[in-house]
């Protein structure tokens, strides 16, 4: 197929997208363009969250759909967003005039949210009215302004890039995503655009940096004093892309270790270097120059910064505060690594350079064994066929983006079909979806308020630290749980919209996160479980749990819609542990037939204590299974190495010893069999050359 094939193609598919989600979540198509769009956006890491919030008057050419969240936990940017759908079955193009004319909607609501009349106009539940009080509460602070434009069209060839701007004093930068540039991403076979940095376009100019590897190294490690400007310019273009493979969730600079930083930087900029450790760094590509004065670097593909997150964006916040930073150098070791060798070495190159302080050792990217898990059970456990249907489907988890459409990109049309039928569009999830899910069932439901990647920060942690006291309880029943809640979810964004309080984008997303939370708290109070068995069972909440929903969200509604004194922005309200607290206070007569569905927890018990013993038996066979065949001289050559090097407790090598003794008839039982796979992750992770061929379903 030519390019343009492929992309009349991607666009069918994208539209229908764009339309399901309309019809699932029973919202106009705009906001649906919204909804697909900014999880794409996000894992690109243009910003971190949006929040829908549209106004668009009758008259007067001011349009606004949302914007990226409040500008003091953004560096001071100001993110705003405006869409452009089109309906039209062929790809179509939008040229720099249809560009222009949309930006200028866009900078025309920032003029009037600006003017306190235009916001005393405006009822205090318009997201229009929000959105003006957000821009002006924080206006003095706002140091950038950054506009962006989601279109399902394609920009005509002769668009030209867009300059930065100024606004009141303010630099303005324009982001375009139309249809021709998220097919690209997408279709790359990455999650976000090509990072690259070329330090010849950087005021330092090329870098300089001293070789510190020997010729018959696999790895090359460079040394270099980077120019605090470089650093701060390169955060400035890529932001926390950056510090996507740092394990250390960052921090603001609010510890004495961050203080300290802002202070050299602030009044002895020249004793920076020797003052503070520096980077660690890693880069997929690099692109070296000899010159008379030695080793120069002009290009770095993915550079990662993966120790160094607090200096980073220290120096960034000195930037942006106008510090002068001509002074400011940064010592910086960097290590090549081969794209095929990223997922394994940069963790443990991340690891090794955090452990001088306290960090987890687990890495929650896409890679860790919990997302692996949920992956494998999506693929083999068919959910029962739904009413009037004979057709058993699946629920697919999409691990990676854009994993469901690379699976249908090379199938034949019937082959399509088949995938299509087993996997409906309607079925998939994402980690963010899933993180959200699951987080409304939890009491720190508020911060699915703050943005997918925030939430599933926050969902890390707790994933990481369940994973690590006992991996059994995330077992098929789990995962069945799961999909469960993922069908509640959906239920209540399709129940708020349809009451009558509602308004269209009346902050929908945020009703729905606490109209589930509202439910699982009260649900637990009454000492109760929902019966997620039948939901899974039926594929549908039943018209008793409706109820519960109407309930519910008539509960969150008045709360949401009341902030306590100080928050007078909607969506930073549903941000805040306060809001969550009044929800939780507030008492709701349940529908008796609701309650009546409900569990008890002893029962519960029984079916979790049922589940993990058989994902205990599952794990044993299966790590029995990948013992054998590595085979005995894979593990005799492991017991010679821990002999050689002095590696391991004497029961290690004592039960490498068995397997590497072992027959057809003598095989290391199933305890002594995951036993055997931990303990390869260890030697792995202190320089053992001999590794798994064989992986578990859930580590591949």
């Amino acid at each position: 197929m030519s390019d343009d094939e492929l992309l009349q193609q991607f666009h069918t598919e994208f539209l229908q997208e764009i339309v399901t989600t309309a019809d699932s979540e029973e919202i106009y198509t705009e906001e649906a363009l919204f909804e697909v769009y900014s999880p794409i956006l996000s894992d690109a890491n243009e910003f971190d969250e949006s929040i829908y919030a549209h106004y668009k008057p009758s008259s007067g050419g001011i349009r606004v759909d949302g914007y990226c969240g409040n500008p003091l936990e953004n560096h001071g940017t100001l993110g705003l967003i405006v869409v452009d759908l089109c309906m039209e079955p062929v790809v179509t193009t939008i040229t720099n005039t249809e560009i222009s004319s949309i930006f200028k909607r866009l900078s025309n609501f920032l003029k009037k949210a600006l003017l306190p009349s235009f916001k005393d106009g405006l009822e205090e539940t318009d997201p229009g009215y929000g959105l003006a009080d957000l821009i002006q509460a924080n206006w003095e602070r706002t140091k950038k302004i950054k506009l962006f434009l989601m279109t399902n069209r394609s920009m005509s060839s002769r668009v030209e890039d867009r300059a930065t701007e100024e606004f009141n004093g303010r630099p303005l930068l324009y982001s375009v995503w139309d249809l021709s540039r998220v097919y690209k991403l997408i279709s790359s076979g990455q999650e976000r655009e090509k990072l690259t940095v070329d330090f010849r376009t950087l005021p330092g100019g090329p870098l300089r940096a001293l070789k510190a590897f020997g010729d018959d190294s696999s790895v090359r490690v460079f040394l270099a004093a980077l120019p605090g400007m470089d650093l701060a310019l390169i955060y400035n273009r890529w932001g926390n892309r950056l510090l996507e493979q740092n394990v250390r969730v960052f921090l603001q600079a609010r510890s004495s270790v961050n203080r300290g930083i802002k202070n050299t930087l602030k009044y002895e900029p020249e004793h920076f270097f020797s003052f503070n450790n520096g980077i660690t760094a890693t880069a997929e590509r690099i692109e070296t120059e000899d010159t008379p004065d030695g080793t120069v670097i002009n290009v770095l593909d993915n550079l990662q910064i993966v120790n160094g997150g607090q200096t980073t964006a220290s120096i960034y916040a000195a930037f942006m505060g106008k510090f002068p930073l001509d002074r400011v150098f940064v010592q910086m070791k960097l290590s090549i690594v081969k794209p095929e060798e990223a997922i394994d070495l940069v963790p443990r190159i991340s690891r090794c350079a955090n452990s001088q302080n306290k960090v987890s050792a687990a890495d929650f990217s896409s890679t860790h064994p919990y997302h692996v898990r949920i992956e494998e059970f999506s693929r083999r456990i068919y959910a029962p066929s739904k009413e009037g249907s004979f057709i058993d489907s699946k629920w697919y988890y999409e691990r990676v983006r854009g994993q469901y459409r690379d699976e249908l990109a090379y199938r034949t049309p019937s082959g399509k079909k088949k995938f299509a039928d087993e996997y409906p569009k309607a079925q998939t999830f994402t980690k963010t979806d899933l993180a959200k899910y699951l987080m409304c069932w939890t009491d720190k439901v508020y911060y699915v308020n703050r943005g997918a990647q925030r939430n599933f920060e926050e969902f890390a942690k707790d994933i990481t630290a369940q994973w690590e006291e006992d991996d059994q309880v995330f077992t098929e029943y789990y995962f069945r749980c799961l999909v469960a809640k993922k069908i509640i979810f959906d239920a209540a964004q399709r129940t708020v919209p349809a009451r009558e309080w509602y308004e269209s984008g009346g902050y929908r997303s945020q009703h729905v996160s606490f109209v589930v939370g509202k439910i699982a708290h009260d649900v637990q109070k009454m000492g109760k479980v929902v019966d997620f068995s039948s939901i899974w069972s039926a594929q549908k909440v039943s018209d008793a749990f409706i109820r519960a929903l109407e309930q519910s969200a008539d509960c969150v509604h008045v709360v949401l819609m009341s902030p306590d004194t100080g928050y007078r922005n909607i969506s930073e309200w549903a941000k805040q542990p306060g809001c969550w607290e009044r929800i939780k206070k507030t008492k709701v007569d349940w529908d008796p037939a609701f309650v009546a569905e409900l569990k008890d927890k002893a029962a519960e018990k029984e079916t979790l204590h049922e589940a993990a013993q058989d994902q205990k038996i599952l794990n044993g066979i299966e790590a029995q299974e990948i013992v054998w065949q590595e085979g005995a001289e894979f593990w005799n050559d492991v017991y010679n190495w821990m002999i050689r090097e002095g590696e391991g407790s004497d029961k290690d090598r004592g039960i490498v010893h068995t397997a590497a003794s072992m027959t057809s008839r003598k095989i290391p039982s199933e305890k002594q069999c995951i036993y055997l796979l931990n303990l390869m992750k260890k030697l792995h992770t202190i320089g053992c050359p001999y590794k798994l061929k064989h992986r578990s379903r859930r580590d591949t």
